[in-house]
């Protein structure tokens, strides 16, 4: 366990390990409040920190909209001068050792490497969607009632607890949104001005609709001039809404900026509206990134902590070297209502590592097109079939911030 006087010299081996780029104060003091010590471990040598991992406590939504306990991996970093000796996997083990006698069936991350975190069984569950639209040409067509929307611009700092508020409203909405506690809003308002490369301070709108606040949009613009005039860029930084229209609202008033001609945007859900109210999804210039990595630690827990979309009823045989509790033969059974998943003799329909099951878990990751691509094994005709659309998910899941 982490000392809260050896903190800083723990930090510093993180932001060494990612470059070694100080970070502003406020940032660095954030992070230092945020930081559960009685969580985060570190490996040392003379005295000295040459090893750090961390976990924060989060609430995370699955399908059906329950909210279930996930530790979330973080400041994970190993010196340079200590790589190759088993340090990562030794912090690894503990980690995850210490989640399953914490109770919480979850562990999830975003990863620096992904290669790295196969090893210890997490699977990419979420993606999320770039662009870079150009609002000089493409227009939105907003759905009806979008105009009795009301917009004002506020102060980004004083209206945080609004803001928390909506998203907080929004996170049983979709899987892979974290439930936060206190402290976390504090993370919208990051950003010195050396990091913002000429872009203004963070402004925010708020949405009202029918009498209350039902979103808000944070921003930074940043101008740009050409020979043939203004040409700025909208940066989108964070936008939640409680309805379709002022969620349209929001992102019509993105496109509309003055003196602006595109809109950058990073890491937003998959299914997201407005790309279906666009003129020309082409000049939208679309990619797709992972974000969240899941891990099933108690996999009976986990299982059955989800609902499914159709009925589901398959045995599993599950392949698990690094946590080795979760092998074996488990019978699940589910549908819209609820699960049960518990250890069984009876013969498996389907054979999966317990990577495949975390990338399906949140339904943003087809079974079948893991059985397509030879990563689950169907052993009864017709079960990868059912099971696949069991797992699904009606929306995308979607992880709004990095942790």
């Amino acid at each position: 366990m982490l000392r809260s006087e050896d903190w800083d010299r723990w930090y510093d081996v993180l932001l060494r390990a990612f470059g070694g780029v100080a970070e502003a104060a406020e940032e660095r003091e954030l992070w230092r409040r945020l930081t559960p010590c009685e969580r985060s471990l570190g490996a040392w040598d003379g005295g000295e920190p040459v090893g750090t991992a961390g976990a924060f406590d989060f609430r995370l939504t699955v399908p059906g909209g329950a909210s279930v306990p996930a530790a979330g991996v973080t400041m994970v970093a190993v010196s340079a001068t200590h790589r190759r000796r088993g340090l990562l996997t030794s912090m690894m083990r503990r980690q995850l050792d210490d989640v399953r006698d914490r109770g919480e069936p979850l562990a999830v991350l975003t990863a620096s490497e992904p290669v790295i975190y196969g090893r210890f069984g997490y699977a990419a569950a979420t993606f999320g969607l770039h662009a870079e639209i150009d609002t000089g040409r493409v227009r939105l067509s907003v759905p009806d009632g979008t105009d009795d929307v009301r917009l004002t611009y506020a102060d980004p700092r004083a209206t945080l607890d609004t803001c928390e508020a909506v998203y907080a409203r929004t996170v049983a909405l979709r899987p892979g949104m974290l439930g936060r506690r206190p402290g976390w809003e504090g993370l919208a308002m990051l950003g010195a001005e050396t990091e913002r490369d000429g872009a203004s301070p963070l402004q925010c709108v708020l949405a009202e609709h029918e009498g209350r606040v039902t979103g808000f949009v944070r921003f930074r613009v940043r101008p740009r001039y050409t020979d043939s005039g203004h040409n700025g860029q909208v940066q989108l930084q964070d936008l939640a809404a409680l309805d379709p229209v002022s969620e349209a609202a929001l992102w019509r008033f993105l496109f509309g900026i003055d003196l602006t001609s595109s809109l950058k945007v990073r890491g937003r859900p998959l299914d997201e509206a407005w790309q279906y109210q666009v003129s020309d999804i082409r000049r939208c210039e679309l990619r797709v990134r992972d974000q969240l990595y899941v891990r099933l630690v108690d996999l009976g827990a986990a299982l059955q902590a989800r609902t499914y979309q159709a009925p589901v009823d398959v045995v599993l045989e599950v392949e698990d070297a690094f946590c080795p509790w979760n092998s074996g033969r488990w019978r699940l059974s589910g549908d819209p209502k609820g699960a049960v998943c518990a250890r069984t003799t009876d013969a498996a329909d389907l054979a999966v590592s317990v990577r495949e099951l975390g990338a399906a878990y949140l339904g943003g990751v087809s079974l079948a097109a893991l059985g397509a691509a030879g990563r689950v094994r169907e052993l009864r005709e017709g079960a990868l079939a059912a099971a696949a659309a069991g797992f699904g998910s009606a929306v995308a899941p979607w992880l709004p911030h990095g942790f």
